[in-house]
């Protein structure tokens, strides 16, 4: 019993750590800025993959799916020969810093987005693309319009996404160097203080990881509106 009231105490204290919060605040933003440019990018591209015809599409599909499961490590070590002093994007100065793990994390997110964007614009564009054209709709002009139609999947996709940012752990130790107060994230902390032993830090940042991103994809479900969930809406 005894014990169960220090480990409560020594959580609570995690808890109240500036140090914790800190780290929660550049995850956060890390996570955010990388799912938002993987967004940005793959939806459009995944729209866009639905509706034209070109050579090399079908190569760019099945790259954009077998890319998936893309090995983290794998990305943070080609990031890092490219951002390195001797690379050839060193002068950017990019290494070690939290723009690169924006860039690790936005390079893993991105196949994801632009698979299930596709999936789900191909699918709208079979249905629909007809009746857009006879509209006159441009095919450039289609590629919101496609977004908009298969808003569901398209949040689904922008969420999946989000989870894969979030819960990064290989690459960004990799280009981030997990310095502390500087590019430390919830889950490289929950890694090296597992390592040190600190148990009670690192179940406080695991809590707030689990609760922070289920949070956020509810909301986004909430606000995305019933209409895009109910069985006539799109």
């Amino acid at each position: 019993m005894d014990c169960f009231v220090s480990d409560f105490a020594t959580l609570a204290d995690a808890f109240a750590s500036r140090e914790l919060w800190r780290i929660v605040g550049l995850s956060l933003t890390v996570s955010l800025s990388a799912a938002g440019l993987a967004t940005l990018l793959g939806l459009p591209l995944g729209a866009a993959l639905a509706i034209w015809r070109f050579p090399g599409r079908g190569v760019i599909v099945v790259a954009a799916n077998a890319l998936l499961g893309l090995p983290p490590v794998v990305v943070g070590l080609v990031l890092y020969l490219l951002l390195s002093r001797s690379g050839p994007l060193g002068s950017l100065g990019l290494l070690f810093t939290p723009g690169a793990m924006i860039v690790a994390q936005g390079v893993l997110a991105l196949p994801i987005v632009t698979a299930l964007a596709h999936r789900a614009a191909e699918e709208r564009w079979a249905e629909y693309g007809d009746a857009l054209m006879d509209l006159g709709a441009s095919r450039l002009a289609a590629v919101p319009t496609l977004i908009t139609m298969a808003r569901a999947p398209m949040l689904t996709a922008a969420l999946a996404g989000f989870g894969r940012t979030v819960s990064e752990v290989g690459a960004i130790i990799i280009v981030g160097g997990n310095i502390a107060a500087y590019t430390r994230t919830m889950t490289t902390a929950i890694v090296l203080e597992t390592s040190k032993g600190n148990l009670p830090l690192a179940l406080g940042l695991g809590m707030v990881l689990i609760g922070l991103s289920t949070m956020i994809c509810a909301s986004a479900f909430a606000l995305a509106g019933r209409s895009a969930w109910t069985p006539g809406g799109t």
